[in-house]
Parts: structure tokens; sequence; C-alpha cells
């Protein structure tokens, strides 16, 4: 019966998403610390299908493996848009499958703003991804958080692209 609800959940999900329309594109010579938008994330234009790479499957028990999704957030920003909701929903489902995985959610951002600043912003962006989990009913007591800040890029290139990976939630088993 979970799973069901849950399946319905991510549909739900699914169809909001799919009915939102074309999102409008934020301007792409903002300032450093400019206003909400940013570049192209991941899975827009000719990077399609980034957000859909694995962070760590594993295979729990003996049970199937489980593959946990990263997601991805705006410039400067720490709220969840429509595609890191759909990713963290289908995140919980396996999570609720897979009762005795415990993870650790690691924020991270560009390397532009001060170190301090990005630390504080990658703690947002896993704090952010791990009140969504609680919410859809996974226990506090099996997600912790930490910041990376900038210490961990998955493209170290500077331009928009580089940048556009680098802003992020991982999701590691433990």
């Amino acid at each position: 019966m979970r799973l069901l609800l849950v399946l319905v959940l991510v549909m739900c999900v699914a169809v909001m998403v799919g009915c939102g329309g074309k999102k409008a594109r934020p301007p792409e010579d903002m300032d450093e610390m400019g206003e909400q938008g940013g570049a192209k994330l991941p899975g827009e234009g000719d990077d399609a299908g980034a957000t859909d790479e694995p962070v760590t499957p594993i295979k729990p028990g003996g049970s199937d493996e489980i593959e946990l999704k990263r997601i991805y957030f705006d410039y400067d920003k720490y709220n969840l848009d429509n595609d890191a909701i759909t990713t963290l929903a289908g995140n919980a489902a396996a999570l609720m499958d897979n009762s005795s995985v415990k993870i650790r959610i690691e924020g991270h951002c560009d390397d532009r703003g001060t170190e301090d600043y990005n630390l504080a912003l990658g703690e947002k962006r896993a704090l952010a991804a791990r009140d969504y989990l609680v919410n859809f009913g996974i226990a506090q007591s099996r997600i912790s958080v930490i910041s990376y800040g900038e210490e961990r890029p998955l493209d170290p290139t500077e331009n928009e692209k580089a940048w556009a990976k680098n802003r992020r939630s991982e999701f590691d088993i433990r």
C-alpha cells in the first residue's frame, strides 16, 4: 500500500512538471551575486540527461540495487524546483523500500562567492533536500547533512555550464 501511495505521488509530481509549460530562461549576463536565476541547469539544452546520473548504487542487505540521484539548484538559491522535487520523490520511494538505509546529503556550490558564503549555501541546499525527504516520510534519524561548499566541484572549469553542474546536492549511502 505504501509503495502504491509513493508511486501515485511520483506520478502526480511528474504530471505537474509536464504541464508546467516552457520554462523561462534567465539572463546569461547577470552579475556574480545576482537576482533569481542563473545559468541553464543540467538537463536543459546540450546537457540533456545530466540530472539522471545516479549518485550511489548499492545493494543494502542483499536487496535489489537502488540509485539515489543528485539534484541541482539555480545560482545563489537553495529552493527546490520541479526537477529537484521529482528527483527527490524518486529518491524517497527508494529509501522507503529500503528502510535500513541511512544517507548523508552533501551540499555543493559553484566557486563564485566567498568560502564561508558557499559553505552556508551548501548547507541550506542539503537541508532543503533533507526537509523534503522528512516531509515525505523518511525518518530524520536516517539522514545526516554536510556542506562542502565549493570544495568538491564535479567540473572545475570556469564557465556557466560547469557552474550549473556544481550547484547540487548529492546523496551518499552510509
